[in-house]
């Protein structure tokens, strides 16, 4: 059976939007400084001037009440005589811009470049200099911009088989740039590789089904990365995820049984029907990606026309973007559970209207599953269901799951 597909929509970053992209322009021209010189009668100066000498002419990139400074490139600041004492470059939200001088003291460089939107004061000053230099520009917000939409949720706790999948809002041309600004790390500590399903999907998974209590953490950096030409992201954030116990069903469809086995135990084993001749089940690994204690089925939505349409199907696990699930069937006799395979693709287990009878293995396994718990179908008849099918990269071996990476 079929459903539209339904997303839990993940954590709003603050800094999230759908409202697209500036072109890059250039840097404006420098300004040229000019440091302040003490009097000769002045008690306050800092560095008495000799006889003849040349006050150090500080000049800074970019130019000092710049409106729309490119954020592309780093801040400079150079000594046209003498060395620079200090440098601070600080954005309006306390942030310090990090930076390192040249050999000669002569030259400071950002070592990474100003964030889009944010004004700067760069305060600077020259030995021989009296007083330091202070100067202020904005960078200049983009118009096009682009996001990453995650799965799992921020704080949620999945299934060994739950891989973290990021889905972008404008299509990424540069996709070495993007994957090198997201981090996916495990403790305890295991490889942990992307793979690009298309140029708006990037997975990250481990060689192997995670360690059950792992904890995850999705690290952002897409502030200002060029995604596309023109097109910039805008998140800089950390999110944590947790694996949960392990529990890995798996599916015989010539015995007509599903056996659930957790922590390396089998736990039980229920009677099944899946797919007949004529709408053969996928075969394969799938990973559960929604849950429904009751939804709505139509078989319009997936190409079988006007065949069915149930309101309340109960106790529903979606395991296929194209409409899978595992789910709690009401309407067909019961002798058919481990008997016969008669549905239209889904995988039914006894249970009854309204979602509420303790009793029935339809209740039972959905009480005992979770977002990321992995589902094994075999003997269905089927191929094997397509990787991007849902979150069912496990289908790939390591070796071509590694090559779906763009670094």
């Amino acid at each position: 059976m079929g459903v539209p597909h339904i997303s839990n929509g993940p954590e709003q970053p603050e800094t999230w939007s759908r409202r697209g992209v500036l072109a890059v322009l250039g840097f404006v021209p420098a300004a040229v400084l000019t440091g302040c010189t003490a009097s000769a009668n002045a008690s306050n100066a800092s560095t008495p001037k000799a006889a003849g000498a040349t006050a150090p002419t500080l000049t800074v990139v970019p130019a000092d009440g710049t409106e729309s400074a490119a954020f592309t490139g780093p801040v400079q600041v150079t000594a046209s005589t003498g060395t620079l004492s200090r440098v601070k470059v600080t954005g309006d939200d306390d942030s310090a811009l990090p930076g390192t001088f040249n050999d000669a003291r002569t030259k400071w460089t950002s070592t990474r470049n100003p964030y889009s939107g944010t004004t700067y004061t760069v305060t600077a000053q020259a030995k021989g200099g009296v007083a330091a230099e202070t100067m202020t520009f904005t960078t200049r917000t983009p118009a096009e911009t682009f996001v990453g939409y995650f799965t799992p949720e921020a704080g949620s706790t999945s299934g060994v088989g739950m891989p973290v999948s990021v889905n972008f809002t404008h299509a990424v041309t540069d996709r070495a740039a993007v994957e090198k600004a997201i981090t996916v790390t495990a403790d305890p500590q295991v490889e942990v590789v992307g793979h690009w399903f298309s140029d708006t999907r990037l997975d990250f998974r481990p060689e192997e089904y995670w360690a059950a209590g792992t904890e995850i953490t999705l690290g952002l950096r897409l502030k200002d990365v060029e995604g596309a030409d023109g097109v910039f992201g805008t998140q800089s954030k950390d999110v944590t995820f947790r694996i949960g116990r392990e529990q890995i069903s798996t599916v015989d469809l010539a015995k007509k049984t599903m056996t659930v086995r957790r922590d390396g135990q089998d736990l039980t084993t229920y009677p099944v029907s899946g797919g007949d001749a004529e709408h053969t089940t996928w075969s394969g690994i799938m990973v559960i990606s929604e849950r429904f204690e009751e939804t709505r089925m139509e078989s319009s939505t997936v190409g079988l026309g006007d065949e069915y349409d149930i309101d309340d199907v109960p106790h529903a696990q979606r395991l296929t973007t194209s409409g899978t699930f595992i789910h709690g069937n009401y309407w067909a006799s019961a002798s058919i559970f481990g008997s016969s395979n008669t549905s239209h693709g889904c995988i039914g287990l006894r249970d009854a209207k309204g979602a509420d009878d303790t009793s029935t293995p339809g209740y039972a396994f959905y009480e005992s599953s979770m977002l990321g718990d992995v589902v094994v179908v075999e003997n269905s008849g089927e191929d094997t269901v397509d990787p991007a099918n849902g979150l069912n990269g496990w289908n790939l071996s390591w070796t071509d799951w590694q090559a779906g990476s763009a670094l």
